[in-house]
C-alpha cells in the first residue's frame, strides 16, 4: 500500500481519535458489520397541511408496518381484539393505559403480558440495527440500561428466560410498569422509521402546522423538500409582504387564525379593526371561510372573517400587482388584474374576455392606481411584517426548514422534490428567465434554492437579499416554479368571477409527460441519477381515489398525503404514504382519520391499503445506501491507518 505526504497528513489527525491499532480494528469491524446489516426504513409523507393528528397517528403507526409486525408475531397466538389494543397502546400509550386500568380488574397480570409481547417486538424491529444505534433511540431515561438489557437479555435460552422475567417482575413491583411500556412504546415507533422524508407543505388549510414543525425538530434523521405553503410561510419569516398577505387570507380563509395568534403570537388586531370598519356594510359573500360541517362557527363569526378575508384579499392583489411590474422576468403580467377593472360596469378582462363581476364594492381602490395601498393599508402591512418577522418561534421553524431541507434531494438514488421540473410539451426542459440570465433543469433548481437561501441569510440592505425576499412569492405561484408546477394562480377568479372555467389552473406539462419512462430517465439523468434503478417522489397534486398514483411505468411516485380535510371530498381517500424499506417500495392509501380520542377509545386505526408492493429477491443493505458509501469511505482509511500503525509511519498515542 503506497501512502502520499497527504495521506499521512491525514492519517495522523485520524490517530486522534483511533488512538491504537485495537480502537482502529474495533472500528473497522464494527462498520463492516454495519455494511452488512439490512438497509433501514425510509418513510415518506408528503402535503400535511397542518392535519397534526392525522399526521401524527401515521407517523405513530408507520403507514400500517408496526400493525403488520404485530400480525406476524402474534397473528397465531393473539385474538383480533388483543393485537388491536397492543396496537393502540404503542401508539398512544399514556391516553390508552388510562383506559385499560378503568376496565382491568388484574393490573400486574396485565403489565406481565403486555412487557413481554413489547419487548417480543421490540427485538423483531431491533433485528436490522446496531446496539448502539437502538441506544441513541432510547429517551433520556434512568432505565436505558434495563430496556437494552431487556432486548438483548443474556445468552442461553434458559437462562435468558429467567433473567427476563425477574426483571419484569421487578419492574412491576417498584411500580414502574406504566413508565416501561410508555418508553418501550415510544422506542417501537422511532424504531421502525429510520430516515423521514417530508416531500412537501406542512403548512396552511390544518391547524397545527406549527405544531407538526415542533415534532420534527425532534426527530433525529429527518429532511424535508420545501413546498410552495413552505415557502410561503418562509418568505413570511423574511419579511416578504405579499407572501405575508396570502398566508393570512389563507388561515382566514380556512378558519385557522390559531396557527398565527396562539401558535406563533402573531396579532392582526391591526387588520380586523381595519376591516370591520371598511367593509362594515358589506356581506363580503364570496369570502366567508371553509369549514368542515363538524366545526361551529357563530354567524358573527362567519361575517367577521368574511370581512377580514376580503380585506387582506385586496391588499395582496395590491402588493403582488407591485412585485410584477418591479419583476418584469417573471412574466406574470396576466396576474395583474386590478388594471383591468371597468368600474362602473363592474366587469374585468381577462385573456382578452370581459367577464361580470360578483362583487363590484371596492373601497379602497383607486381607479387611477389601483395598486396604491390607502393609508390604513400601509399600517396594516406594517403591522403584519412587523409581527411576523418578530416572531420567535416561527424564525425557529424556518431556521429548522432551511437547515434540514431544500428544494430537492437526492438519497439512496431517489429524486426527492415537492412540484415539478418545468418542461414544455415536447418534453424540453423549461428555459426560465432570472434575473441574472436563464437557467433549466437542475440548474434551475439550484438557482431558486440559492436565491431563496440569500433571502434570508443575505446581508440586510444588500442586492441579493432584495432580491431573494421578492423571489419567495414566484416560488409561492410562480408559472416555473419548481414548488408550484401550474400556468397560473387563480385566486383572483375565484374571489370574483361565477364562471368555474376561469378558476382552473393548469397543470405544467411534466404531470402528462411523467407518463413516458423516457422522460423520467430523462430527469433522473439530469440530476445525476442512475436512470435504471433510480425513482421520482413528488407530491403536490392530490390522486383522486381510483387513479393511479404510480407513473412512468413505476419509476414515478405522486404520494400528496390528502391530510388536508377539504381535498378528501374530491379525491375520497385521505393520499398515500410510501415506505422504502430493505425488501423494496410499499405504496399505502389512507382512509381519513377521524380524531385520536375515536383512535384510543375505540382502537379505531386508520384503514390502509397495500397499493404497490416490490418483490425483490436479494434484500438491500446498508452497503448499497448513501451510508454505504460513506461508511466505504472511512473503511479505507481505517484500513490504513491500521497500515501505517503496523508499519510505523503513524505512531500509536498510548
Amino acid at each position: 500500500m503506497k501512502l502520499t505526504s497527504d495521506d499521512i497528513k491525514y492519517l495522523e489527525l485520524l490517530s486522534k481519535q483511533y488512538k491504537t491499532i485495537e480502537k482502529a480494528s474495533s472500528e473497522l469491524i464494527n462498520l463492516m458489520s454495519i455494511q452488512n446489516l439490512p438497509k433501514g426504513t425510509e418513510y415518506f409523507v408528503s402535503d400535511i397541511h397542518g392535519e397534526c393528528e392525522s399526521f401524527f397517528h401515521i407517523l405513530k403507526n408507520a403507514s400500517g408496518e408496526i400493525k403488520i409486525k404485530i400480525n406476524e408475531l402474534f397473528g397465531d397466538t393473539l385474538s383480533n381484539k388483543e393485537r388491536k389494543t397492543l396496537a393502540t397502546l404503542i401508539y398512544y400509550p399514556e391516553e390508552k393505559l388510562k383506559i385499560i386500568k378503568e376496565q382491568e380488574n388484574d393490573m400486574d397480570e396485565f403489565y406481565k403480558l403486555t412487557l413481554n409481547r413489547l419487548i417480543t417486538l421490540l427485538r423483531r424491529v431491533t433485528l436490522k440495527y446496531t446496539r448502539e444505534y437502538v441506544r441513541r433511540q432510547m429517551s433520556a431515561s434512568d432505565y436505558s440500561y434495563i430496556i437494552e438489557e431487556l432486548i438483548y437479555g443474556v445468552r442461553g435460552e434458559k437462562e435468558r428466560e429467567v433473567y427476563m422475567q425477574s426483571l419484569i417482575e421487578g419492574i412491576i413491583e417498584a411500580k414502574e410498569a406504566d413508565n416501561f411500556i410508555i418508553s418501550l412504546s415510544e422506542l417501537i415507533s422511532n424504531i421502525s422509521v429510520y430516515h423521514l422524508h417530508i416531500i412537501g407543505d406542512v403548512f396552511d388549510r390544518g391547524v397545527g402546522g406549527d405544531v407538526v414543525l415542533e415534532t420534527l425538530m425532534k426527530k433525529r434523521s429527518v429532511d424535508i423538500q420545501w413546498g410552495n405553503h413552505d415557502i410561503l410561510w418562509m418568505g413570511g419569516a423574511a419579511g416578504n409582504t405579499a407572501c405575508i398577505a396570502n398566508i393570512v387570507r389563507i388561515c382566514t380563509r380556512y378558519d385557522n387564525l390559531n396557527t398565527l395568534e396562539l401558535g406563533y403570537g402573531i396579532s392582526i388586531r391591526q387588520l380586523v379593526t381595519f376591516a370591520l370598519s371598511v367593509y362594515k356594510d358589506d356581506p363580503c359573500s364570496n369570502f366567508k371561510p371553509k369549514i368542515i360541517e363538524k366545526d361551529a362557527l357563530y354567524p358573527t363569526d362567519i361575517k367577521a372573517l368574511a370581512k377580514i378575508n376580503k380585506a387582506i384579499t385586496i391588499i395582496q392583489f395590491k402588493l403582488e400587482g407591485k412585485l410584477i411590474e418591479k419583476h418584469k422576468h417573471y412574466e406574470m403580467d396576466s396576474l395583474r388584474l386590478l388594471h383591468k377593472i371597468d368600474y362602473d360596469k363592474g366587469t374585468v378582462v381577462i385573456d382578452g374576455k370581459e367577464y361580470k363581476l360578483n362583487d363590484s364594492y371596492f373601497p379602497t381602490i383607486d381607479p387611477n392606481d389601483p395598486y396604491a395601498l390607502t393609508e390604513e393599508e400601509k399600517v396594516v402591512v406594517d403591522k403584519l411584517k412587523k409581527a411576523f418577522l418578530g416572531s420567535e418561534k416561527l424564525q425557529n421553524h424556518v431556521q429548522f426548514l432551511f437547515s434540514n431541507g431544500g428544494i430537492y434531494k437526492r438519497y439512496n438514488n431517489n429524486l426527492l422534490f415537492h412540484g415539478c421540473v418545468p418542461m414544455e410539451a415536447n418534453g424540453e426542459f423549461t428555459l426560465v428567465k432570472t434575473s441574472t440570465g436563464q437557467a433549466r433543469g437542475k440548474e434551475w433548481f439550484d438557482y431558486a434554492e440559492k436565491i431563496a437561501r440569500q433571502g434570508y441569510f443575505g446581508k440586510d440592505g444588500s442586492k441579493e437579499k432584495a432580491r431573494g425576499i421578492d423571489f419567495y412569492w414566484y416560488l409561492w405561484c410562480g408559472y416555473n416554479s419548481p414548488l408550484f408546477g401550474k400556468k397560473k394562480i387563480t385566486t383572483f377568479e375565484r374571489c370574483f368571477i361565477n364562471d368555474e372555467e376561469t378558476w382552473k389552473e393548469e397543470k405544467n406539462p411534466y404531470y402528462t409527460l411523467i407518463d413516458d419512462e423516457n422522460m423520467v430517465n430523462k430527469v433522473l439523468e439530469e440530476f445525476g441519477l442512475e436512470s435504471d434503478s433510480a425513482k421520482i417522489i413528488n407530491g403536490h397534486v392530490p390522486v383522486k381515489k381510483g387513479h393511479n398514483p404510480v407513473r412512468g411505468n413505476g419509476k414515478v411516485f405522486v404520494i400528496d398525503g390528502g391530510f388536508a380535510k377539504p381535498y378528501q371530498k374530491t379525491t375520497g381517500i385521505a393520499g398515500y404514504t410510501l415506505i422504502y424499506n430493505s425488501y423494496g417500495f410499499i405504496l399505502v392509501a389512507h382512509e381519513p382519520f377521524e380524531s385520536t380520542e375515536i383512535a384510543v377509545k375505540e382502537e379505531k386505526d386508520i384503514h390502509s391499503t397495500m397499493v404497490v408492493k416490490e418483490d425483490i429477491t436479494t434484500r438491500i443493505l446498508n452497503r448499497d445506501t448513501d451510508l454505504g458509501k460513506k461508511l466505504s469511505k472511512k473503511i479505507e482509511d481505517l484500513k490504513k491507518l491500521l497500515y501505517a500503525y503496523r508499519n510505523g509511519i503513524v505512531n500509536e498515542i498510548r
